[in-house]
């Protein structure tokens, strides 16, 4: 008699429902590179401000509306201007000048004695530094002075107060994002709360809840904003909160209608009929089967309070100089298009790339949490 030996079947090991949809979404490519993308300018945007050699607030005269560049200014031909200014602020006469490396020498004359202090008009131009006097005549009338030249970086160039572009568009960034997340995150929380509660009370609490958001639908925007700006004041991030206790409607219709879909399906009065209870019923088939249109809406949110955000400060309700955002940063781009591109090519860049990635995250964690493509 021939003993078989047992074979013993390898053990299996379930994914959860957050593993699976993880997986799924790494498959995603386009979702990975656009979250990956997120990440990055999300870091760049908290962190930049502090790295970047001008703060956003910083004015240089000197360098108003300079066009982009990865070599530093003053260029060779700004020179001359620039010590003609700040000459021209002493009240004396450039008798002569010449430059020796990155040190410029000029000799200037006046019919009075020369002040030893006027060298600190060279100081306060953005072009020169560290002046000193190397030699005066015996009547006063002449001074011979040297100063360093103060080397500066612009590599988006300078707006029209001559501000450096690269830190206001990191320091818009960082308000443009939070406003976005923080609006979003509100209006998503107050919206499936509201929804989930009208759905699955049924009856006439659901009726008498929804007739509060169609009243709510038709009290016009602008006015719940004009209203929020004389409670809250400039605070951006309390009105923020409040436009986002205003935008959750849509999400409380959008869960309202899956709850009500989701209470008729099989699996729900099948889990019923088996004594599941409702708080099982509402983590292990409710939940997983919204996470897909609210996830959506939300990346789909974070933009439009993004675009509305640009809107408020072009009427003056928003985020105030010298503060700035993305949307900020756009309007006066457009104002100069013709005459200074690099003003609204570079935010609407940062602006236009975090809008496709929000919506390539959004297509694939929607696919991703879907149970019905497990």
């Amino acid at each position: 008699m021939t003993d078989i030996a047992a074979t013993v079947a390898p053990t299996v090991i379930g994914r959860s429902l957050w593993g699976d949809a993880w997986a799924r979404l790494k498959a995603n490519r386009a979702a990975m590179f656009s979250l990956y993308y997120l990440a990055l300018i999300g870091v760049v945007s908290v962190f930049g401000p502090w790295f970047v050699p001008h703060q956003y607030t910083t004015i240089y005269a000197d360098y108003v509306r300079m066009p982009p560049s990865l070599s530093a200014y003053p260029k060779a031909d700004m020179i001359e201007t620039a010590l003609t200014e700040a000459i021209k602020r002493m009240r004396v006469d450039i008798k002569e000048w010449r430059q020796e490396g990155n040190q410029v020498f000029v000799t200037v004359k006046s019919t009075r004695p020369i002040d030893d202090r006027n060298i600190r008009y060279l100081d306060r131009s953005d072009a020169f530094d560290d002046t000193k006097i190397e030699s005066k005549s015996p009547d006063g009338l002449e001074v011979t002075m040297s100063a360093s030249i103060k080397q500066q970086y612009f590599l988006f160039g300078t707006d029209n107060t001559g501000r450096d572009l690269l830190s206001r568009t990191l320091m818009a960034g960082r308000i443009s994002l939070a406003i976005g997340l923080l609006a979003g995150v509100v209006a998503v929380v107050i919206g499936v709360v509201y929804g989930a509660a009208a759905g699955f009370a049924g009856g006439k609490v659901d009726e008498v809840m929804m007739r509060i958001v169609d009243v709510l639908y038709s009290l016009p925007f602008i006015f719940f904003v004009i209203m929020l700006v004389v409670f809250f004041g400039r605070n951006f991030v309390l009105m923020f909160l409040a436009v986002g206790a205003v935008l959750w409607l849509d999400m409380a219709r959008i869960v309202r209608g899956q709850a009500l879909s989701i209470r008729r399906q099989e699996y729900v009065q099948a889990a019923e009929a088996m004594g599941v209870g409702q708080r099982g019923i509402l983590l292990r088939h409710v939940i997983p089967n919204l996470l897909g249109p609210v996830v959506i809406y939300m990346t789909l949110l974070v933009p439009q309070v993004i675009i509305l955000e640009s809107f408020l400060s072009f009427l003056g309700l928003g985020v105030q100089e010298p503060m700035t955002s993305w949307g900020v940063l756009i309007s006066v781009g457009a104002k100069n298009i013709g005459t200074a591109n690099w003003l609204l090519l570079f935010p609407a860049f940062f602006l236009v790339s975090t809008l496709f990635a929000l919506n390539f995250v959004g297509d694939g964690l929607r696919d991703a949490l879907d149970p019905r493509d497990r």
